[in-house]
């Protein structure tokens, strides 16, 4: 590898985070790294009681590597052991400064990635830009590169994950972790494009249960 990006999760992979992924990969690709490795680094300490299980989201996200979704060959899948304390973008700069420790060069920074909805309010606890804007000024960073998030959505008019555009808003449909339960539940499907399908399966047997 001549450039190793990371990304940071705790959620199952969608095509929306695949999206990233493979965006990120082009990019260096473009500037002129010859071999970058993607790290796929689930987070595997504590986490709240209605996040996934770790087992069930690796068995996921190796259902995505084997269907091609990501490129097996040039990703590394391991567990980052640390509990997650949704401290928002205090949170977010330690994992963005272990990953550093080692070795990868980019990372890719989502969407309130170390936050939680209020318990009584239920809106966010942190803006969800506050992560990002955090990394781009935090001190300690000199060896890291973060990639800015982009938003995915599922393009109703084109079947499939894309980067969501406003202009066209009602064409995108956001997916959430309620609605996926609410499909599993009813032995549903989500639309062709949004998950792998074996993924999908795994995922599902876990939300029946």
């Amino acid at each position: 590898a001549d450039a190793v990006f990371a990304f940071q999760l705790r959620n199952p992979v969608h095509n929306g985070h695949a999206l990233l992924m493979q965006d990120t990969k082009c990019k260096l690709l473009e500037r002129g790294y010859k071999k970058p490795v993607l790290l796929l680094h689930p987070l595997g300490g504590w986490i709240k009681d209605d996040d996934v299980p770790l087992h069930v989201r690796i068995e996921q996200h190796k259902a995505v590597l084997q269907e091609n979704v990501l490129d097996p060959k040039t990703t590394v899948l391991a567990i980052f052991p640390s509990p997650m304390m949704y401290a928002g973008p205090t949170e977010v700069q330690w994992h963005a400064k272990a990953r550093m420790a080692t070795g990868a060069n980019f990372y890719i920074v989502g969407r309130d990635p170390a936050g939680m909805p209020h318990p009584n309010t239920k809106k966010d606890l942190y803006d969800p830009t506050h992560g990002s804007k955090v990394l781009t000024m935090a001190p300690g960073l000199t060896q890291l590169e973060i990639i800015p998030f982009r938003v995915a959505a599922y393009d109703k008019i084109k079947n499939k994950m894309d980067f969501f555009e406003p202009e066209r808003k009602d064409d995108f449909e956001f997916i959430s972790g309620t609605k996926m339960r609410t499909l599993a539940r009813n032995g549903e499907n989500p639309p062709d494009g949004f998950m792998a399908l074996t993924a999908w399966k795994i995922l599902a047997n876990y939300y029946r249960s």
